[in-house]
């Protein structure tokens, strides 16, 4: 599958550098308004295929996404420390009102995979500005929790002493402040965590489960003012992410898509267990929650449906 990048800053480029890695594509195209930064991003991106996979990459233009099954949304502007992603809105809404017309008007049937924050908003952007070239819902995705999902199994594997793959537990909700942590359905081998964290003699005490919430929730914002931005790990989610779609494996992933209705609030953008494949996101599971998730949920809707709202479009 031929895929698009549009953006080849951190983001845009190690995504294309993990599809490499990983052996996702047979060709990777890099645009950004900045031609020579994407033509140096592929050119020491191609550099690194002799030790991963054969993978065709270069530098394009929009034209040069004609064909391409999937193009990343990688283009915009950085979030600034102590900046939320939601009051990144506004700078990067009119950003995407000129890209995904040109992005379109090459590959008319590919799918729109969005990664810039605040993410869930920008995927219901882009939904309603994808609908007006005729593309279906289903093929406007959001990177959405998929990388807080991964942060979430990653710490249970830590506390738990055991491998994260083991782990399957979601973050739901916005890929931000308002998350919602899914403890009461969280389960490793088969088992609730909270049952395993005491047959192992790790218990998920209010203390521990305290510090991974508060890890996950917060954790880009110190890995901002660290280093000024993130990029291994969602980088890592989006190569994910394409694999699922070239291969048409039908994994169910936490990602963002315009969804109907949550818990009474319409027409938002958010992040739930979705199947994926290769026609974009398949259908949606409806998580049992408990009544503090579901209240939690609903209120994360909420709050990403009045930032929309407040954008014009």
């Amino acid at each position: 599958m031929k895929i698009g990048i549009v953006g080849a800053g951190f983001v845009g480029s190690t995504a294309a550098y993990a599809m490499v890695m990983r052996g996702v594509g047979s060709e990777i195209v890099l645009v950004d308004r900045n031609g020579e930064l994407a033509d140096a991003q592929a050119r020491d991106i191609l550099h690194a295929t002799p030790f991963a996979y054969p993978t065709k990459i270069r530098a394009g233009s929009y034209a040069d996404l004609d064909g391409a099954g999937l193009v990343v949304l990688a283009a915009g502007v950085n979030q600034k420390p102590g900046e939320t992603r939601l009051e990144l809105l506004t700078r990067n809404a009119e950003i995407f009102g000129g890209i995904i017309p040109e992005v379109l008007k090459a590959a008319p049937q590919t799918i729109l995979l969005v990664a810039t924050n605040p993410v869930d908003v920008m995927t219901q952007i882009s939904t309603v500005i994808a609908a007006r070239h005729g593309v279906p819902t289903c093929r406007v995705i959001g990177s959405g929790t998929i990388l807080d999902t991964a942060r979430y199994r990653a710490l249970l594997g830590q506390h738990l002493g055991v491998s994260p793959k083991s782990v399957h537990a979601h973050v739901l909700g916005e890929h931000g402040d308002s998350e919602v942590l899914h403890w009461s359905n969280a389960e490793a081998g088969g088992l609730n965590v909270a049952v395993v964290g005491e047959q192992v003699g790790r218990p998920l005490t209010e203390a521990v489960k305290a510090r991974i919430d508060d890890e996950v929730r917060c954790v880009a914002y110190r890995i901002i003012k660290g280093k000024g931005a993130t990029w291994y790990g969602i980088g890592g989610g989006l190569a994910r992410l394409a694999q699922v779609i070239a291969n048409d494996e039908r994994a169910l992933v936490t990602c963002s898509m315009l969804t109907d209705s949550c818990l009474g609030v319409p027409q938002v953008a958010l992040s739930l267990p979705r199947l994926l494949g290769a026609a974009g996101i398949i259908s949606t599971l409806t998580p049992e929650l408990d009544e503090a998730e579901a209240a939690a949920l609903r209120r994360s809707a909420e709050v990403l449906k009045s930032a929309f709202d407040g954008v014009k479009l």
